[in-house]
């Protein structure tokens, strides 16, 4: 799906980020109430998303696991709602399968896991059996641990090989080789070094021959480069990580601010490819 809905619309994706949850380091609580995370998803789908990411567990460095039962409450109620109500691909973020099998279910497009399939076994076959597209992510270690002291050999190239070892697994439970894309995993489990690297490289991930999905959004790298800027005040770099990012090869990219970077990246596009998009 995704990568059909990038051949036919020839621009980056933009795909709306929906917290339900009460502890994200962003929007925490400001969508934990049902009502307003249907209402967020629908404007954010008006505003122009592609896609609608749908999260019930926080993965902010720090952050602790959520029961089963408690992700499955917040989030498919959302999306069986938004189903009936938008034409925007839905995508679930969990590492837990039993949640993505009730999600697909349910009417999500995509399985969105920031462990890489590393951390439920069952994943990736969930996504085969349903035919589901994935997007695998790279982090490092749990929500809780992967901000003590990050190291790595080679950030990039690190990343490229435990991205290839997760595509692998993918393929070998069956899941299609146009249904992934792939995700660096900006400041899950790297420092703001390795972040400035992997933007500045990230050409260097076509060679998986895969979409590109990113995540700048508010993240804490960009309150450091601006002095310590709060949340509410990242969204000038944001803009400019996320144009950076479309420059150096992204095909998605994850936000807060839709309408906003919907803007920005129909810009950066146009000036791309010398025609307006």
């Amino acid at each position: 799906m995704i990568p059909k809905l990038l051949s036919q619309r020839k621009r980056t994706l933009v795909m709306g980020v929906l917290n339900v949850t009460s502890d994200s380091f962003s929007d925490g609580r400001m969508y934990f109430d049902r009502r307003r995370a249907i209402a967020r998803g629908l404007e954010m789908a008006a505003e122009g998303a592609d896609i609608i990411d749908i999260g019930g567990e926080s993965t902010r460095p720090g952050s602790g696991e959520v029961p089963l039962k408690e992700e499955l409450a917040r989030t498919i109620p959302v999306i069986r709602d938004l189903r009936k109500r938008t034409k925007a691909l839905l995508s679930i973020d969990t590492r837990k399968s039993e949640v993505a099998e009730e999600a697909i279910a349910s009417g999500a497009d995509i399985v969105n896991d920031v462990s890489g399939l590393l951390f439920d076994p069952r994943m990736a076959r969930v996504a085969a059996r349903h035919k589901a597209d994935i997007i695998i992510m790279h982090s490092r270690g749990t929500p809780k641990t992967m901000q003590v002291r990050p190291t790595y050999k080679d950030v990039v190239k690190d990343i490229i090989y435990s991205l290839k070892k997760s595509i692998s697994i993918a393929k070998y439970a069956g899941v299609r080789d146009a249904a992934i894309t792939i995700d660096p995993g900006i400041g899950f489990g790297k420092t703001v070094g390795h972040n400035l690297e992997i933007l500045n490289s990230l050409d260097e991930f076509r060679s998986l021959e895969k979409p590109i999905c990113i995540g700048t959004s508010r993240k804490s790298f960009i309150g450091k480069i601006l002095g310590g800027a709060p949340v509410e005040d990242r969204l000038a770099g944001t803009i400019a990580s996320s144009v950076f990012a479309i420059v150096k090869g992204a095909n998605i990219l994850r936000v807060h601010d839709v309408k906003e970077m919907v803007m920005a990246a129909r810009v950066a596009d146009s000036i791309l490819k010398e025609e307006i998009v």
